[in-house]
């Protein structure tokens, strides 16, 4: 069995654990910012093309306490690196210490590349490596004088889908975009709406949910590559996930202001192979209004830290509140905002909130909805 790392945005762990649960791996255990489980060689692959809100996929390869150079530089020794690492293999080494006795990130770093490299020296009868293949990535991370040391195989971030090449200003990662479609509880059966879109990310990713298509089949990961895995495993892994696919009718609907950003929203469903189910038209939220009974908007409009200046967002909130209210009450609606003063500006309070994390910056969700 093999042991697995999934990072994460904080406040998606739980969200992180049901995924790998549902995939079949054991031993899930659900942590700050991360979610750890074990599995075998396959999950690997199934791992990096079907998990929508972790964000990368860590190989384990060691655990063991340091609490000064020589322990970290044994510990990381101690790991069989020649069973990954080819001689022309390259492997940069990145990592983390939180409220440890080794705080230093850039000494570590140095001690764990030592490391390895006397290990692969040892190993192939060679002093200096030449590091022109395959990438390798090292990762570690030091928390309360434990480390935990591996191999990513993911490579560029899982919010990486594929069909993104570059966004509007204030892009929401893909990994974001779906937590907030699966806190909506959306199931493909009732119409979906962002009316604030901007590069269409959110309604992307619903669409994925509700046909269930795994994120990572239209890009490579770095594990991928390696020589030790066998090639079918990802094969399988990608057959497998389309044979869960669903094929059905879904009403699933984006809206900008900025045509641009409709235009560019409509370049990226393609690319996500989901233009067939979501349609996207230049709209004003603040003029928001669908004639179906049942439906859910989950939306990231402008905070006011870049797009907008506070008071201009509070504006714009106490807009689209407006249009809100003129939705029938068995509507949910999801709002995503670091705005302090949100609920007072769209005029009412969330029935639930619960605090994300955009990048560094701290966010609550709204719920609003009275089947929550």
């Amino acid at each position: 069995m093999l042991e697995f790392v999934i990072p994460c945005l904080l406040g998606l762990e739980s969200l992180v654990g049901d995924e790998i649960k549902k995939l079949g791996l054991s031993d899930v255990r659900v942590e700050n910012g991360r979610v750890l489980c074990r599995g075998e060689a396959r999950d690997i692959a199934r791992l990096n093309i079907n998990l929508r809100c972790g964000a990368r996929v860590i190989l384990v390869l060691h655990k063991f306490r340091a609490t000064d150079f020589e322990s970290l530089f044994q510990g990381v020794r101690a790991v069989h690196w020649e069973d990954w690492i080819p001689r022309e293999g390259e492997f940069p080494v990145v990592g983390y210490s939180i409220n440890s006795t080794l705080h230093s990130v850039p000494a570590c770093q140095s001690i764990v590349k030592k490391a390895v490299v006397d290990r692969l020296s040892a190993a192939y009868g060679i002093a200096q490596f030449p590091e022109t293949g395959r990438r390798y990535q090292v990762r570690f991370s030091i928390m309360k004088d434990e480390v935990t040391v591996g191999l990513d195989t993911s490579g560029e971030g899982l919010y990486k889908r594929g069909y993104r090449a570059h966004g509007v200003a204030a892009p929401l990662k893909e990994t974001l975009a779906a937590a907030m479609v699966k806190l909506s509880h959306y199931n493909g059966r009732d119409p979906f709406c962002d009316p604030f879109c901007g590069s269409g990310t959110i309604a992307i990713e619903a669409a994925l949910i509700a046909r269930n298509r795994a994120p990572g089949l239209n890009r490579s990961f770095a594990a991928q590559h390696w020589a030790t895995l066998d090639k079918m495993l990802w094969l399988d892994a990608a057959d497998e996930a389309m044979d869960n696919e669903f094929h059905g009718k879904y009403e699933i609907w984006g809206g900008d202001i900025d045509p641009d950003a409709v235009e560019l929203s409509r370049h990226n469903a393609e690319l996500a192979e989901v233009d067939d189910i979501v349609k996207f038209e230049v709209d004003d939220a603040t003029r928001f209004h669908w004639g179906g009974l049942y439906g859910r908007i989950v939306t990231n409009p402008p905070y006011g830290e870049r797009l907008l200046e506070r008071e201009e967002a509070g504006e714009l909130y106490k807009a689209f509140g407006k249009a809100m209210d003129k939705l029938p009450d068995t509507w949910r609606v999801y709002v995503l905002s670091s705005h302090p003063d949100f609920e007072r500006c769209y005029g009412r309070f969330a029935d639930k909130k619960r605090k994300l994390y955009n990048g560094m910056l701290k966010c609550d969700l709204f719920m609003y909805g009275k089947r929550l």
